[in-house]
Protein backbone atom coordinates (compact mmCIF):
# COMPACT_ATOMS: atom_id res chain seq x y z
CA UNK A 1 0.00 0.00 0.00
CA UNK A 2 1.13 3.55 -0.72
CA UNK A 3 0.44 6.78 1.13
CA UNK A 4 1.22 10.28 -0.12
CA UNK A 5 2.23 13.46 1.72
CA UNK A 6 2.46 16.84 -0.04
CA UNK A 7 4.84 19.66 0.90
CA UNK A 8 5.19 23.11 -0.71
CA UNK A 9 7.95 25.72 -0.82
CA UNK A 10 9.12 28.75 -2.80
CA UNK A 11 12.74 28.74 -3.97
CA UNK A 12 15.18 30.36 -6.40
CA UNK A 13 17.89 28.84 -8.56
CA UNK A 14 19.84 28.89 -11.82
CA UNK A 15 20.07 25.68 -13.86
CA UNK A 16 23.39 25.97 -15.69
CA UNK A 17 23.76 24.08 -18.93
CA UNK A 18 20.04 23.78 -19.70
CA UNK A 19 18.81 24.71 -23.17
CA UNK A 20 16.63 27.64 -22.05
CA UNK A 21 18.74 30.78 -21.67
CA UNK A 22 16.32 32.36 -19.19
CA UNK A 23 16.80 29.38 -16.85
CA UNK A 24 20.54 28.97 -17.34
CA UNK A 25 21.62 32.62 -17.07
CA UNK A 26 19.14 34.29 -14.70
CA UNK A 27 18.18 33.67 -11.10
CA UNK A 28 14.51 32.79 -11.04
CA UNK A 29 12.05 31.14 -8.71
CA UNK A 30 9.35 28.49 -8.62
CA UNK A 31 6.48 27.45 -6.41
CA UNK A 32 7.51 23.84 -5.76
CA UNK A 33 5.34 20.95 -4.65
CA UNK A 34 7.03 17.84 -3.27
CA UNK A 35 5.06 14.61 -3.04
CA UNK A 36 6.44 11.80 -0.90
CA UNK A 37 5.09 8.30 -1.44
CA UNK A 38 5.68 5.83 1.41
CA UNK A 39 4.98 2.13 1.11
CA UNK A 40 4.51 -0.74 3.51
CA UNK A 41 2.83 -4.12 3.59
CA UNK A 42 1.65 -3.90 7.19
CA UNK A 43 -0.10 -1.36 9.39
CA UNK A 44 0.98 0.20 12.69
CA UNK A 45 -0.93 0.22 15.98
CA UNK A 46 -3.18 2.97 14.63
CA UNK A 47 -3.90 0.90 11.51
CA UNK A 48 -1.86 3.27 9.35
CA UNK A 49 1.28 2.76 7.31
CA UNK A 50 2.91 5.81 8.91
CA UNK A 51 1.25 8.63 10.82
CA UNK A 52 1.32 11.75 8.60
CA UNK A 53 1.98 13.80 11.74
CA UNK A 54 5.40 12.17 12.10
CA UNK A 55 6.43 13.72 8.78
CA UNK A 56 5.95 17.19 10.28
CA UNK A 57 9.28 17.11 12.09
CA UNK A 58 12.60 16.06 10.55
CA UNK A 59 11.22 15.46 7.05
CA UNK A 60 9.36 18.77 6.96
CA UNK A 61 12.43 20.58 8.31
CA UNK A 62 14.58 19.27 5.45
CA UNK A 63 12.08 20.16 2.73
CA UNK A 64 11.12 23.49 4.30
CA UNK A 65 14.84 24.37 4.36
CA UNK A 66 14.47 25.26 0.68
CA UNK A 67 11.60 27.68 1.29
CA UNK A 68 12.58 31.28 0.47
CA UNK A 69 16.13 30.06 -0.07
CA UNK A 70 18.42 30.05 -3.05
CA UNK A 71 19.54 26.59 -4.14
CA UNK A 72 23.19 26.61 -5.17
CA UNK A 73 25.08 23.98 -7.16
CA UNK A 74 28.58 23.54 -5.71
CA UNK A 75 29.95 23.22 -9.27
CA UNK A 76 28.82 26.72 -10.22
CA UNK A 77 31.13 29.73 -10.61
CA UNK A 78 32.93 30.50 -7.32
CA UNK A 79 32.15 34.25 -7.50
CA UNK A 80 28.44 33.56 -7.99
CA UNK A 81 28.39 31.12 -5.06
CA UNK A 82 30.21 33.58 -2.83
CA UNK A 83 27.91 36.47 -3.74
CA UNK A 84 24.73 34.45 -3.24
CA UNK A 85 25.91 33.25 0.17
CA UNK A 86 26.90 36.79 1.10
CA UNK A 87 23.63 38.41 0.01
CA UNK A 88 21.11 35.73 0.96
CA UNK A 89 20.54 34.62 4.53
CA UNK A 90 18.83 31.40 3.41
CA UNK A 91 20.81 29.22 1.00
CA UNK A 92 21.41 25.53 0.39
CA UNK A 93 24.58 24.27 -1.26
CA UNK A 94 24.06 20.96 -3.09
CA UNK A 95 26.40 18.72 -5.12
CA UNK A 96 24.11 18.62 -8.19
CA UNK A 97 22.35 21.22 -10.29
CA UNK A 98 19.03 22.36 -8.75
CA UNK A 99 16.83 21.03 -11.55
CA UNK A 100 13.50 19.34 -10.76
CA UNK A 101 15.13 16.00 -11.59
CA UNK A 102 18.00 16.52 -9.19
CA UNK A 103 15.72 17.96 -6.51
CA UNK A 104 13.65 14.75 -6.67
CA UNK A 105 16.83 12.67 -6.24
CA UNK A 106 18.13 14.91 -3.46
CA UNK A 107 14.87 14.79 -1.50
CA UNK A 108 14.74 11.03 -1.99
CA UNK A 109 18.21 10.65 -0.48
CA UNK A 110 17.46 12.95 2.47
CA UNK A 111 14.00 11.60 3.32
CA UNK A 112 15.12 8.01 2.84
CA UNK A 113 17.98 8.62 5.28
CA UNK A 114 15.60 10.10 7.87
CA UNK A 115 13.18 7.17 7.57
CA UNK A 116 16.01 4.64 7.74
CA UNK A 117 17.54 6.26 10.82
CA UNK A 118 14.30 6.97 12.71
CA UNK A 119 13.36 4.52 15.43
CA UNK A 120 9.81 3.39 14.79
CA UNK A 121 7.72 3.66 17.95
CA UNK A 122 4.16 2.66 17.11
CA UNK A 123 4.41 -0.75 15.51
CA UNK A 124 5.35 0.50 12.05
CA UNK A 125 6.74 -2.28 9.87
CA UNK A 126 8.75 -2.25 6.64
CA UNK A 127 7.95 1.41 5.94
CA UNK A 128 10.10 2.72 3.14
CA UNK A 129 10.18 5.57 0.68
CA UNK A 130 8.68 4.48 -2.64
CA UNK A 131 9.21 7.62 -4.73
CA UNK A 132 9.40 11.40 -4.70
CA UNK A 133 7.74 13.78 -7.16
CA UNK A 134 8.94 17.37 -7.43
CA UNK A 135 6.62 19.73 -9.29
CA UNK A 136 8.58 22.73 -10.54
CA UNK A 137 5.57 24.19 -12.35
CA UNK A 138 1.88 23.39 -12.65
CA UNK A 139 2.57 21.40 -15.81
CA UNK A 140 5.94 19.78 -15.20
CA UNK A 141 7.42 17.46 -12.60
CA UNK A 142 10.17 14.89 -12.07
CA UNK A 143 9.66 11.59 -10.26
CA UNK A 144 12.50 9.73 -8.57
CA UNK A 145 12.49 6.06 -7.64
CA UNK A 146 15.11 4.29 -5.50
CA UNK A 147 17.19 3.20 -8.50
CA UNK A 148 17.29 6.82 -9.74
CA UNK A 149 18.45 8.18 -6.38
CA UNK A 150 21.59 6.02 -6.54
CA UNK A 151 22.22 6.06 -10.30
CA UNK A 152 25.81 7.23 -10.94
CA UNK A 153 24.89 8.16 -14.53
CA UNK A 154 22.65 10.89 -13.05
CA UNK A 155 25.39 12.24 -10.79
CA UNK A 156 26.51 11.24 -7.33
CA UNK A 157 24.64 12.83 -4.43
CA UNK A 158 27.01 12.80 -1.50
CA UNK A 159 25.11 13.78 1.63
CA UNK A 160 28.40 15.06 3.06
CA UNK A 161 28.51 17.66 0.28
CA UNK A 162 25.20 19.28 1.29
CA UNK A 163 25.30 22.45 3.36
CA UNK A 164 22.43 24.50 4.80
CA UNK A 165 22.94 28.08 5.99
CA UNK A 166 22.77 28.68 9.73
CA UNK A 167 19.63 30.80 9.20
CA UNK A 168 17.94 27.56 8.08
CA UNK A 169 19.29 25.07 10.62
CA UNK A 170 18.57 27.28 13.63
CA UNK A 171 14.83 26.79 12.96
CA UNK A 172 14.98 22.98 12.83
CA UNK A 173 13.56 20.79 15.61
CA UNK A 174 17.08 19.29 15.77
CA UNK A 175 19.62 21.94 14.64
CA UNK A 176 22.27 19.23 14.03
CA UNK A 177 19.94 17.06 11.94
CA UNK A 178 22.11 17.00 8.83
CA UNK A 179 25.22 16.10 10.85
CA UNK A 180 23.32 13.27 12.56
CA UNK A 181 22.22 11.96 9.16
CA UNK A 182 25.77 12.18 7.78
CA UNK A 183 27.06 10.18 10.76
CA UNK A 184 24.27 7.61 10.42
CA UNK A 185 23.11 8.30 13.97
CA UNK A 186 19.72 7.02 15.08
CA UNK A 187 16.97 9.65 15.23
CA UNK A 188 14.23 9.76 17.82
CA UNK A 189 10.79 10.14 16.31
CA UNK A 190 9.17 13.41 17.24
CA UNK A 191 5.59 12.93 18.31
CA UNK A 192 2.80 15.06 16.91
CA UNK A 193 2.59 16.75 20.31
CA UNK A 194 6.23 17.85 20.19
CA UNK A 195 5.97 19.29 16.68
Amino acid sequence: MLIRKLFKFESAHIVRGCSTRRCSHSIHGHSYKVELFLEAHALDNGQMIYDFGLLKSHVRDLIDAFDHAVALWSGDEPDYLSDMRKHSERWVLIPVSPSAEQFSRLFFRLVDAVLTLTDMANGEADVRLHSVIVHETETGYAQCFREDAHNPRMGHIDLNAIEFSSAITKDWHEPNLLELIKRGQRLSPLTKESV
